[in-house]
């Protein structure tokens, strides 16, 4: 069988609760691994190399673009984001399954790059409900909130881009939403087409 593991890249605007939904996925799935993103910018407290981000000097990451060594990348607020290739194809080749969690703006370069990845996206029920999460947060000024839902429109409509939509309303939900997307691709036709031949070989 075709062992290559899946690229699975997963976007959805703040709010939206990917990030615990993938947490969740991640505990349960050992065959996952989730994919560190690189950046220029300055370690906060508390973040760690290799944990948080990759902390490149921003030559080192200008380097890598002009080397082909980034599956995607942007300029945010003058600090580079991005995400190493090296790593994540060497645990597809090892049969790993690579989640990247990114804006539609990465995942946007991704699809040209890896037409052959999966491109979830994860939705708010509703926009009332996505204003009320982002509301009772309480990390944020009401002026960033009403920027983030502007945001949250625009990639919104970008959702007709990726080949799955997952709606958020509980997270157990979710995660098994997106679990089945998974096991679904793993036995697609394509993955299974080597094993389809080695049965038709011995008939």
């Amino acid at each position: 069988m075709n062992n290559k593991g899946l690229l699975i890249v997963v976007s959805g605007p703040s709010g939206s609760g990917k990030g615990t939904v993938l947490k969740q996925l991640l505990r349960t799935d050992d065959n996952l691994f989730y994919s560190i993103s690189a950046t220029t910018r300055s370690p906060r407290e508390r973040e760690n190399h290799g944990e948080h981000y990759y902390f490149l000097e921003k030559q080192d990451f200008l380097d890598r673009i002009k080397n082909d060594g980034m599956l995607e990348y942007a300029c945010y607020c003058d600090n580079y984001y991005g995400t190493p290739k090296d790593e994540v194809y060497q645990k597809l080749e090892m049969g790993k399954d690579v989640i990247l969690e990114i804006e539609t703006q990465g995942a946007m370069q991704i699809k040209e790059k890896c037409p052959e990845a999966i491109f979830v996206f994860i939705m708010p029920p509703s926009m009332p409900e996505l204003r009320r999460r982002l509301t009772d947060r309480k990390t944020e000024d009401l002026e960033t909130v009403e920027k983030r839902l502007s945001t949250a429109i625009c990639e919104i409509n970008l959702a007709y881009e990726y080949d799955y939509v997952v709606v958020n309303d509980t997270v157990s939900d979710a995660v098994e939403k997106l679990r089945a997307i998974i096991l679904a691709n793993k036995n697609s036709k394509n993955k299974m087409k080597k094993f389809i031949d080695e049965v038709l070989n011995y008939a």
